[in-house]
């Protein structure tokens, strides 16, 4: 489970995050929509432990992420929109490298690469540096990395950028997956809204740092007093309606 509890973060005299409250249950998917400079990747990379807030707390199956960081960060996978990697390595050497920081066994490691790698069609170029790689690939192999400890928690940011229309499928899948028969709790932040509406059981709005709108999009669509439209349609309802308060 996530837990969100009063989260907020301040930049010098901006502040990025306001008063964040949520709560992830295992095998949910949460969708994170928001404009740009809404605070979704100052959020993203709260959830991750990469930047500290200024103020709330955050749990992640139980452990506190400041005070249990070690413990917390041992269950949670995190793709990032963008790939950065030590492009020395191989493929298989990544893998492996991930493995030993969380204390993978050795012949789980070899077997959860495998599959992994075949999986993400990533196999063949196992032994090719990574800088060969092309952003797609780069990403794959990243996708890769989280999963391979087979975490309770996964924080993703973006999934789609640098996938072709076949890995998207495949990502989705793999997503859908471990939320219905492995019970993670899985955090997805995007632009994209078919994908959103595909995916995600539950979907929470931010704007200027508050959490706006929250819930199934029958819930959103009650909660913007309307009777149709598409997720695209409730979050621009949504966030204009907002701006016109301010």
């Amino acid at each position: 489970m996530i837990k969100v509890e009063g989260v907020n973060k301040n930049y010098r005299s901006h502040q990025a995050v306001v008063d964040l409250s949520l709560t992830v249950r295992p095998g949910e998917i949460y969708g994170f929509l928001g404009p740009n400079g809404a605070g979704k990747t100052t959020t993203i990379r709260i959830l991750a432990g990469a930047l500290a807030p200024t103020s709330g707390r955050i749990f992640l199956g139980g452990y506190n992420l400041t005070t249990n960081p070690r413990e917390a960060k041992s269950i949670l996978g995190y793709i990032p929109d963008r790939p950065f990697l030590y492009e020395k390595l191989s493929g298989y050497e990544f893998l492996s490298f991930t493995a030993d920081i969380y204390k993978v066994p050795k012949a789980e490691a070899d077997r959860r690469g495998q599959e992994l790698l075949e999986l993400f069609e990533l196999w063949d170029w196992r032994n090719e540096l990574i800088e060969n790689y092309s952003h797609g690939m780069k990403q794959r192999l990243i996708m890769s990395g989280a999963l391979l400890p087979q975490p309770k928690i996964l924080v993703v940011d973006e999934p789609m950028v640098g996938l072709d229309p076949r890995g998207a499928k495949l990502v989705i899948g793999i997503f859908q997956k471990m939320a219905r028969q492995d019970s993670v709790a899985v955090f997805i932040s995007t632009h994209t809204m078919s994908l959103a509406s595909r995916l995600c059981d539950r979907i929470g709005i931010i704007q200027r740092g508050h959490l706006i709108g929250e819930g199934t999009e029958d819930e959103l669509r009650s909660l913007a007093g309307s009777e149709g439209g598409d997720l695209e349609d409730l979050f621009l309802e949504l966030t204009s309606a907002d701006e016109l308060k301010n």
